[in-house]
């Protein structure tokens, strides 16, 4: 059964057996998490001037809209600012720097039935583990703007310890980083690059949506089945998430049950050490460079 905590005074430890589990967090607003959002923004709306984020994709073509954030994205991923907030957000939360590794964070932008592809793909119903995700990846989400039921994230967590049929095993990161991610400024109409997807019908309930204001956190496991919800808020619903793992996790091969993912490579590599950006050994990481476990 999934559990939802709210501001739990769990210890990092217990917090991470739990979400192994299957259970999700929420937190409230953190001082470093509202000050990603306010950079969050600072950059969104400096990119969309004259517009309100939010609701630029009422005003932009299709390609102008794309190119705004073909530059934005980017910038944001790559700016020492967003890394040092995310550094922030992790001790804020109690997670041991000296043993926490995390990826770039990323601005998500899930426009309202305008685009779907490339750069502001809204993800069908998938494990980040059919990704190369390695079992221990944790998930961190936070809204940069309000949120409604209809632009937020589902969970099916009835799925959580149940495998699905999908085509995770034609799925290697290596090739991803090679071929597919660069063209995703160019996916505008439609998205024709080739990702895990499902092979099979899923049962509608229970869909998990959770709220949170701008600057809360939603944490919950990599190998969670969730899925983008088709935006019809009129809203383009922007976001920061970025991935984290314990290294102590990492060499015990702990974390969450593999039920169907096939994938091959791994995404270790792209993980930095919260106190001083140090990557995980290399040995570590080539060992995970397989089918997961």
């Amino acid at each position: 059964m999934t559990v939802l905590h709210f501001d739990s005074p769990m210890s990092d430890d217990e917090r991470r057996a739990r979400l192994f589990a299957g259970d999700l967090f929420v937190y409230s607003p953190t001082p470093h998490s509202m000050a990603l959002v306010a950079f969050a923004r600072q950059m969104t709306e400096t990119a969309f001037a004259p517009y309100f984020p939010p609701e630029a994709q009422h005003h932009l073509a299709a390609p102008d809209y794309v190119g705004v954030l073909a530059e934005l994205k980017p910038s944001f991923i790559n700016h020492p600012r967003s890394a040092e907030l995310v550094r922030g957000v992790l001790s804020d939360l109690g997670a041991d720097p000296a043993r926490t590794y995390f990826d770039v964070p990323r601005l998500r932008s899930m426009t309202s039935e305008y685009l779907n592809a490339g750069l502001t793909l809204q993800f069908e119903s998938h494990r980040d583990t059919w990704f190369s995700a390695p079992m221990c990846q944790l998930n961190f989400w936070i809204p940069v703007y309000e949120v409604t039921e209809a632009n937020v994230m589902a969970f099916h967590p009835g799925y959580f310890g149940t495998g699905v049929r999908n085509t995770s095993r034609h799925y290697n990161y290596a090739q991803w980083v090679a071929h597919g991610r660069s063209a995703a400024a160019a996916q505008v109409h439609a998205e024709t690059r080739e990702q895990p997807r499902l092979e099979q019908e899923l049962s509608g309930e229970p869909d998990l949506r959770v709220l949170t204001p701008p600057g809360g956190v939603l944490l919950f496991s990599g190998a969670q089945l969730h899925a983008t919800v088709p935006n019809t808020s009129g809203r383009t619903r922007f976001s920061v998430d970025f991935r984290a793992v314990n290294l102590s996790d990492v060499r015990t091969r702990a974390g969450a049950r593999n039920v169907d993912s096939e994938c091959t490579g791994t995404t270790l590599g792209d993980f930095r050490r919260a106190t001083d950006l140090a990557p995980l050994p290399a040995d570590l990481v080539e060992s995970y460079d397989t089918v997961p476990a």
